[in-house]
């Protein structure tokens, strides 16, 4: 078979799950951030890291496959993708690996074809109560990976929603679900007229950016409040931004975006940034994470229609969608 055979693409295709359960073994050993800039022997790494060479050079001979790490005969180096792997790159990706290859995910793939043959997840039936419960509750390291991740996420896309909002006649801006705030500290960075709200949950802020801490460089134009979206949003505020967190249920969608429309005033504006999935230009990933949204919440990665519809539902009026950068948008509503 040649390597682009339809008989060889289904088979390597239904060996996907080797290559992402290779990437989170390399990255809980630490292979990454052990290797530097110049070759290093696979047995050298392995003695390094304390684990078995031979099972070492396996699973990096699959990784290879993908573009992660290479060979050069005197030893194995980094790749431009597997430099995402480290923890000091500027631009790393660890976490939210990590994130998507938690071992609870790999319990909940298996429940597709229930999904599939019912039109929803079965997240709580597995479980025995919703998954943001479960989380907090029963995985507070995946809650803290998740945390991390949604920085690294927001490290690759903050500057572009900076640039791409329109803010000029805006004094109060509060980030809903913001995490850490990097995204909100951006933005009050490159828009010096702002006041800024960081609104989430207490496990999210309590150790949030140190722009926004009691004698950051940003702490005098924001605050820090801890509260769920799903219960009241605690702020009067010219724009609500609800970046990349609501992909849940559609009922709780439409119930954070509601909440927003009763803490605002008429006028306000709720900005709903995501990769829309019918306008993505990552299709593999958009689609993949859509599928994961389905397990977990019953949730999904939404479509410019389907977004639209929702904000409606909550009474809200969609204006305009406009690209921040190449892979978000920017659903903008008002408040009648």
């Amino acid at each position: 078979m040649t390597a682009d055979s339809p008989v060889t693409a289904l088979r390597e295709l239904s060996l996907a799950s080797a290559a992402s359960a290779s990437l989170r073994a390399v990255i809980r050993v630490g292979v990454a951030d052990a290797l530097g800039d110049s070759p290093m022997p696979v047995g050298e790494l392995a003695d390094t890291l304390g684990v078995d060479a031979a099972i070492l050079v396996r699973v990096l001979r699959n990784l290879r496959c993908y573009g992660l790490f290479d060979d050069t005969g005197a030893g194995i180096v980094h790749t431009a993708a597997s430099k995402l792997l480290r923890e000091d790159h500027p631009e790393r990706l660890k976490n939210w690996v990590l994130w998507v290859t938690e071992p609870w995910v790999w319990q909940l793939w298996p429940d597709l074809e229930q999904a599939l043959r019912t039109g929803r997840g079965h997240f709580d039936e597995r479980f025995g109560e919703d998954f943001f419960t479960q989380l907090h509750k029963e995985w507070p390291e995946s809650t803290e990976t998740f945390n991390r991740s949604q920085t690294e996420l927001s490290v690759l896309t903050s500057a572009a929603i900076a640039d791409a909002l329109d803010v000029a006649d805006v004094k109060t801006f509060t980030d809903v679900g913001g995490g850490r705030g990097y995204t909100l500290a951006t933005i009050l960075e490159r828009h010096p007229h702002l006041h800024g709200t960081l609104v989430d949950l207490p496990a999210a802020v309590a150790t949030p950016d140190p722009r926004l801490r009691p004698g950051g460089e940003l702490a005098a134009r924001s605050q820090v409040v801890a509260g769920d979206c799903l219960t009241e949003i605690p702020v009067d505020a010219d724009v609500y931004q609800f970046k990349s967190i609501l992909e849940w249920d559609d009922e709780l969608t439409v119930k954070a975006l509601g909440n927003a429309k009763r803490a605002g005033h008429p006028g306000s504006r709720v900005l709903i940034i995501t990769n829309l999935i019918d306008d993505s230009p990552e299709p593999r990933y958009a689609t993949g994470i859509d599928l994961l949204f389905l397990l977990n919440t019953n949730g999904k990665r939404h479509t410019k229609a389907g977004v639209t519809a929702l904000a409606e539902r909550a009474g809200l009026r969609v204006e305009n969608v406009t690209p921040a950068g190449t892979l978000l948008h920017i659903v903008e509503a008002v408040i009648p």
